[in-house]
């Protein structure tokens, strides 16, 4: 048995039940405030989390509680993880058992990276158990959020667009936009880049929906003594602050910008997912559990490769947008993980190379330090990274298109000896056709024609 493992059924042993005991809402001046208690044992955590105030929100919806109360069934998630209680207590509230479903299989799936990067060896059904009292009939009617399609004129034009900083996210923001819907960037935690890409759209901030989510120090101090840690399913989380807002600015409209490779397993011939929360699974179940508003992914029909283009098109935005989680802080591409290295890579065939290391600092496929990384981006390792990166066919596809139409005569460093053939009929469902400049058309097909012959 390996140390982590141990220590989690040391720690399941000392820690037997997490309790959800309330939750808290109230408007305050700055906004709807809502915060949570947990305890585990002697530990007790109070995470809180702040929705700004805009003129157009009501913070009064009827609404409000329920949804509250869900989203700290799934805050507590980052709590729980780090001694893993065998029991989750809710004394706060009750589910049905089909809720309580929900939440195990989003527990279980959303935590799958964290149980395989720790090492830990459980079993699905034995990994957690949900207690609360059966749902009321009589409260039944709560589980539905009370959307007010008052405040737009045409509220089934109406999105809400999560802006994350990325390329993934300013595609559905300029997409809406030029269609002349009407839109609200949603930021939580704004940063450098989240704020620039609302304000190159024409958002100032006071137009943009704000969360402040705030992490109990209490947790940050448990990881510093060696308590477990490791991924969560952020998406999850986001999405169910999204339903609170979309109530409380009464747009029914969530678009989010996941894309078809969230699909992909980030350990092959498992369903260990590091981008679960943003698979079509998830959002099919989210939709199921959370009724009353219109959450899905604007991108799902589209490939990285689609997105990529299309990104590279909007260039205002080259120079402010950040995908990079260790550089987040700084708002910077650190220039040394597989998150920036994909970026690179899965824009390379849409912008020219000079222009594409001025954006990252330098040119990615010629820094040796990343072969691990680019081995697994390409397939050749056991996992993908751990990281929301696209599939191993997207990647193999943009690297092919780069050469053809960049790299003709010497090649970066890590693609010296790469050769990765590509079949045209595929690489159509991957790109359709019909999105294509004539230039771009042929450059995929004389790539293709030229690895196939």
């Amino acid at each position: 048995m390996n140390d982590m493992n141990e220590k989690y059924r040391e720690l399941r042993k000392q820690y037997p039940e997490f309790v959800y005991e309330a939750y808290h809402h109230e408007v305050i001046e700055a906004g709807l405030k809502v915060w949570f208690d947990f305890r585990m044992g002697d530990v007790v955590f109070h995470p809180e989390a702040l929705i700004e105030s805009r003129p157009f929100l009501n913070l009064e919806s009827d609404a409000i509680d329920r949804m509250v109360f869900d989203i700290g069934m799934i805050e507590l998630i980052s709590y729980w993880k780090c001694a893993c209680p065998p029991t989750v207590k809710v004394v706060c509230g009750s589910l049905t058992d089909e809720q309580v479903a929900f939440w195990k299989k989003l527990y279980w799936n959303g935590l799958g990276e964290f149980f395989y990067t720790n090492g830990i060896a459980e079993m699905q059904d034995a990994f957690l158990q949900v207690e609360s009292e059966k749902w009321k009939v009589e409260n039944n009617a709560t589980q539905t959020a009370s959307i007010n399609l008052s405040t737009f004129h045409s509220p089934f034009s109406a999105y809400l667009v999560p802006i994350g900083g990325g390329k993934d996210s300013v595609v559905t923001l300029e997409l809406l936009r030029r269609a002349g819907k009407q839109i609200r960037p949603l930021i939580m935690n704004p940063r450098g880049a989240t704020v620039e890409c609302a304000c190159i759209a024409g958002f100032p901030m006071e137009e943009v929906l704000v969360i402040r989510r705030k992490i109990d120090p209490v947790l940050l101090e448990l990881n510093a003594k060696g308590y477990l840690n490791g991924h969560t399913p952020f998406s999850a989380m986001l999405a169910f602050y999204t339903r609170l807002v979309s109530s409380l600015s009464g747009i029914p409209n969530v678009a989010l910008s996941n894309e078809n490779s969230a699909n992909e397993s980030t350990v092959i011939g498992t369903s260990v997912n590091h981008q679960y929360s943003k698979s079509l699974e998830f959002e099919d179940d989210f939709r199921a559990y959370a009724s009353g508003f219109n959450y899905f992914s604007f991108l799902r029909p589209l490939s990285e490769l689609q997105i990529a283009m299309l990104f590279s098109r909007f260039t205002d935005y080259h120079d402010v947008f950040r995908s990079c989680n260790v550089g987040s802080k700084e708002d910077i591409w650190c220039g040394h993980c597989a998150k920036c290295l994909f970026a690179y890579i899965i824009l390379s065939p849409f912008i020219e190379p000079t222009r594409l290391n001025q954006i990252f600092g330098k040119s990615m496929l010629d820094d040796t330090t990343l072969e691990l990384e680019f081995r697994q981006l390409i397939g050749e390792a056991e996992t993908k990274p751990f990281e929301c990166v696209g599939t191993v066919s997207e990647v193999r596809q943009a690297l092919n298109m780069a050469l053809r139409r960049w790299y003709t005569e010497e090649r970066p460093a890590l693609v010296k000896d790469f050769n990765a053939p590509v079949d045209f009929r595929d690489l159509k469902e991957l790109l359709p056709i019909g999105n294509l400049s004539e230039e771009e058309r042929q450059i995929l097909q004389t790539a293709c024609t030229e690895q196939n012959s």
